[in-house]
């Protein structure tokens, strides 16, 4: 089998299961000449379970102007809002805590992510995790 040769490589953090041609989507392939509804019936079926989450797609793009996509899991921020049931981070970091993370809950998240994130170590993954929490004013254990 030849190996087909990558034009680009498109990162979009898309809603699951309800993307649509709307920017950014119809945009970002559109440019590459890709069938914008081709990627968004594929990704829609593949996301359908994970309905009211952001789910990123990477989206490699080849010359003769087809594609294959990856899907990963939620943000981390994301991964952290749902834990706490919050609605969105703190406004003034640093200054205003917006909750509060056990260390269970860390490592939890940090098990869950660790696929996406550049460690292999849990330890490592939990300290990447505690450091998007205290960006978003959430203090951690």
């Amino acid at each position: 089998m030849a190996v087909k040769k990558i034009k680009t490589v498109i990162k979009l953090n898309l809603p699951a299961g309800t993307a649509t041609a709307a920017p950014p989507v119809g945009p970002a392939l559109g440019q590459h000449g890709l069938p914008i509804m081709e990627f968004i019936k594929a990704y829609n079926e593949r996301t359908a379970k994970l309905k009211g989450q952001i789910i990123p797609a990477v989206i490699t793009v080849y010359v003769d102007r087809t594609f294959s996509f990856i899907t990963k899991l939620p943000p981390v921020a994301a991964m952290i809002k749902k834990t706490l049931g919050l609605e969105k981070g703190g406004g003034k970091t640093g200054r205003e805590s917006v909750g509060k993370l056990t260390k269970e809950q860390v490592t939890q998240i940090a098990k869950d992510k660790l696929g996406d994130l550049n460690t292999d170590s849990v330890e490592a993954a939990a300290k990447i995790i505690e450091g998007t929490a205290k960006s978003m004013g959430i203090d951690t254990e």
